[in-house]
C-alpha cells in the first residue's frame, strides 16, 4: 500500500492520504519511497516512485508537484505547472491531486462538504506564522462548509524550539496551550498541530481531524529532517475523483 488513507469521515468523491517510507526504490538514506527531487536522491528513482504512487491513486490522472519555499503562497493547481513555487495548492478540477511534501512539517488537507473543492498546504512554523493556512482557507467560499485534516508531523514531545519561534505566535489564539517549557532554559516544546487547529477553528472551520502520528519518533514509517538530516520526503495528497 503506497498511500495510507486515514479513517476519516469524508464526503463521497473525496480521496486523500499520505505516503510512508515503504514501497519505493530509493536507496539509503532515502529508503525507499522518497518523492522529492531536491534532497539528493537519484532522479530515476524519484520518477519511478512518483509513477508508482500515481498508479495507486484511484480516480486521479495527475499530481501537481510544488517547489515549497516555507511561505504562504497558494497555487491554483489547474493553472500551475510542476515546480511552481508555493506552499499550498487548491483545485476544483476532478482527477487532479493537490500535493505537498513533508519530513516533519505539518501537512493540512482541506475539503468541502459538497466535495467540489479541495486543497493541501505545507505548514512549517514559518509558513504557519505567516498565514499559509488562512490564505488557503480564503480560497473557499464558505469556511463553515470546510473540513480540515492534519497529517503526520513532528509531535509536541519532540518539537523543541527557541524563544524566537514562540514570539512569532505572540497574538495567536490559544498560544499559551501550545508551548510547554522544555528541558533546557529558553527552550519550549511546540504543538504545531494545536497552533494550526486553533487558527482554523477561529477562522470558521467547523471540523478538524488528526492523524496523531509523529514523524520524528516513528522512524519506521516516516522521514524526519530533524532526526536524520539528509533524508527523503513523504507526499500528502488530496483529490476529487
Amino acid at each position: 500500500m503506497l498511500l495510507f488513507e486515514p479513517d476519516w469521515p469524508l464526503p463521497a468523491g473525496i480521496k486523500l492520504g499520505w505516503t510512508r517510507r515503504q514501497g519505493g526504490v530509493s536507496a539509503a538514506p532515502f529508503d525507499t519511497l522518497n518523492l522529492a527531487h531536491h534532497v539528493g536522491d537519484e532522479v530515476e528513482a524519484v520518477n519511478l516512485n512518483r509513477e508508482r504512487l500515481l498508479a495507486a491513486m484511484p480516480g486521479c490522472a495527475e499530481i501537481r508537484w510544488l517547489s515549497q519555499i516555507h511561505g504562504c503562497v497558494v497555487s491554483d493547481a489547474a493553472r500551475a505547472q510542476d515546480g511552481t513555487e508555493a506552499d499550498a495548492a487548491f483545485t476544483q478540477q476532478r482527477g487532479l491531486a493537490c500535493a505537498v511534501m513533508t519530513a516533519d512539517c505539518l501537512p493540512v488537507f482541506f475539503w468541502t462538504d459538497k466535495a467540489d473543492s479541495v486543497a493541501c498546504a505545507h505548514a512549517g512554523w514559518r509558513g504557519l506564522a505567516e498565514g499559509v493556512l488562512l490564505e488557503t482557507l480564503a480560497r473557499f467560499d464558505d469556511p463553515s462548509r470546510v473540513s480540515v485534516g492534519f497529517g503526520p508531523a513532528i509531535g509536541l514531545a519532540a518539537f523543541e524550539v527557541g524563544e524566537d519561534v514562540r514570539q512569532a505566535f505572540t497574538d495567536w489564539p490559544g498560544r499559551g496551550d501550545c508551548f510547554k517549557p522544555g528541558a533546557r532554559a529558553g527552550k519550549y516544546l511546540a504543538d504545531l498541530v494545536g497552533l494550526a487547529e486553533r487558527q482554523l477553528l477561529n477562522g470558521g472551520v467547523q471540523q478538524c481531524l488528526r492523524a496523531n502520528a509523529c514523524t520524528l519518533t516513528e522512524a519506521e514509517h516516516y522521514f524526519s529532517y530533524r532526526r536524520d538530516g539528509q533524508t527523503g520526503r513523504m507526499a500528502n495528497l488530496i483529490w476529487i475523483q
